[in-house]
């Protein structure tokens, strides 16, 4: 994989996505934060149901405190882990009016002290709702990255690494949008997709399907 081959392949993504964007629905840096608090191990869909239902009635850090825990499950407990995930999301509201003032903070440092944000979840926010040209690795990025061999790496921070180093820099904002949406629809987990992929003769992935 060369740095012609990978500008190419982005160039494409783009042609085929002009506007990419996350499948949660959100409004507010806090809606979007708390959608993907909500997020992991389940789906996007399953989110957005719940979200839909919560966010006319809370949609601030202090609307959700004042629901409490108990009030909160109410509104997630279609969600997978929804105990925990209202737990959490209660302790992050309380940070976010004792410390930023109800906002979201736009640092790492302050996004990753938040409970149950991590390094990937700092990412989304500052990439989605700030703007910043940040690469979040999921598991969908983490695999077309080492499939394709566009980034190949061993774990998620090497792989965010490399992509960071070689995504040409006009690709970069929107690159994690385009890696997750081709990783969740066209270079899937079981059986990829590689008959109907607009990289395919780019791809490095050596056992290619005709579908």
């Amino acid at each position: 994989m060369n740095a012609q081959k990978r500008y190419e392949i982005f160039t494409r993504l783009r042609d085929s996505m002009p506007e990419p964007t996350t499948e949660l629905n959100w409004h507010t840096p806090f809606e979007l934060l708390t959608a993907v608090l909500l997020s992991a191990q389940a789906t996007d869909v399953g989110v957005n149901k719940a979200t839909a239902r919560l966010f006319p009635i809370a949609n601030t850090p202090q609307e959700i405190l004042d629901l409490g825990v108990d009030g909160l499950k109410e509104y997630i407990k279609t969600i997978g882990l929804y105990n925990s995930k209202a737990e959490n999301l209660i302790k992050t509201c309380r940070l976010l009016v004792e410390r930023h003032d109800g906002d979201v903070p736009r640092t790492r440092a302050e996004l990753e002290a938040l409970p149950g944000v991590g390094r990937k979840t700092a990412n989304v926010i500052l990439n989605t709702a700030f703007g910043e040209p940040t690469i979040a690795v999921d598991t969908h990025i983490f695999r077309v990255a080492n499939r394709t061999r566009i980034a190949p790496g061993k774990n998620v921070v090497e792989v965010e690494e490399k992509l960071m180093r070689h995504v040409p820099r006009e690709f970069r904002q929107d690159a994690h949008h385009w890696l997750i949406l081709h990783g969740r629809y066209t270079c899937i987990a079981r059986r990829p997709r590689c008959g109907s992929c607009v990289i395919e003769d780019l791809c490095e992935y050596q056992d290619k399907t005709d579908i």
